[in-house]
């Protein structure tokens, strides 16, 4: 019996428009939120980073996420437009820019949480006392060549070579899966998404150590110590990289295999949009950075202790 009395085919273009509503709805909630929260963050890191010693390769990471945050936050109004609308109007070209956006974004969080990992922990195996700049202008050029490989290599690469493969619409965006027919691109793809799963096993692998170590050696009550609220901002990084990064390499690799399968793509373009909740990372900083909010976790801990 066919279901409402259509054919089987009719009944699966029925499916495929509620997938899409349903995926739509998400994307459009998950990009809202991460607009709003982002922006929240980006503005209060924004008032910290005038207090904070500017020398520093931490502090020169973080203003280096917030400058690429507040870029991807640039782009967001732009996909909400596209998934309340369902029609672009900016042209193909942008739409490889704001595509592209996505995926710069990502890997360049991905590398500054990287280098702000590695200097907490040679920090903390006393290997250097601090890691730091010799003068402003080392930090503004050592910034300066990172973007530049990026928007004057990487992005134009992007553009140009991306979109290729296929023929798409100027009304439609963000929909290059033509392009993962290439046996090149499902290579590069396999070695990326097998390169961010080896780095987060180990990063989190490390941390762990670490927190178990301070564990081991501080007395007391921990909440009451700062190297180890230090260890658990550590720790909040490697969660971001889990939590946003990973499940879309993960889903990559099916993807890649089942690509012919039509909802695929609307989890793939979830997956992604996830990528983008990392925003909130500056807004969990600061508000795991303030005191008030501390005092209240010991607080919870103690009264669960109690129980």
């Amino acid at each position: 019996m066919y279901m409402l009395g259509f054919s089987p085919s009719l009944n699966s273009a029925f499916a495929d428009i509620i997938h899409s509503d349903i995926a739509r709805y998400i994307l459009i909630t998950i990009y809202t939120v991460a607009f709003i929260g982002g922006t929240i963050g980006v503005i209060a890191m924004s008032f910290l980073l005038v207090k904070m010693n500017t020398l520093s390769v931490t502090t020169a990471a973080i203003i280096n996420l917030v400058v690429l945050h507040s870029l991807l936050l640039l782009t967001v109004p732009f996909r909400l437009y596209y998934y309340i609308s369902q029609k672009w109007i900016f042209g193909l070209a942008f739409c490889k820019a704001v595509s592209a956006m996505m995926h710069i974004h990502m890997y360049l969080t991905f590398l500054f949480y990287i280098i702000t990992l590695v200097i907490r922990w040679l920090i903390f195996f006393q290997w250097k006392d601090k890691v730091e700049f010799y003068r402003k202008l080392h930090a503004v050029a050592a910034s300066a060549t990172v973007w530049i490989a990026t928007l004057v290599i990487m992005l134009p690469l992007f553009s140009v070579r991306y979109g290729k493969s296929g023929e798409y619409g100027n009304t439609t965006c963000f929909t290059f899966q033509q392009e993962l027919k290439k046996e090149s691109v499902k290579a590069l793809n396999y070695v990326i998404i097998a390169a961010v799963a080896a780095i987060t096993c180990v990063l989190l692998g490390l941390q762990v150590f670490i927190i178990l170590k301070v564990v081991k050696k501080l007395p007391g009550s921990l909440g009451s110590h700062q190297e180890f609220w230090a260890q658990i901002k550590s720790l909040m990084f490697i969660s971001v990289i889990i939590i946003c990064f990973l499940p879309y390499h993960l889903f990559r690799v099916y993807y890649i295999q089942h690509m012919k399968e039509k909802q695929l793509g609307n989890y793939n373009d979830i997956c992604l949009s996830i990528t983008a909740i990392s925003c909130l990372d500056l807004l969990s900083f600061v508000v795991s950075g303030n005191r008030f909010f501390k005092q209240k976790i010991i607080m919870l801990r103690d009264k669960l202790a109690c129980c």
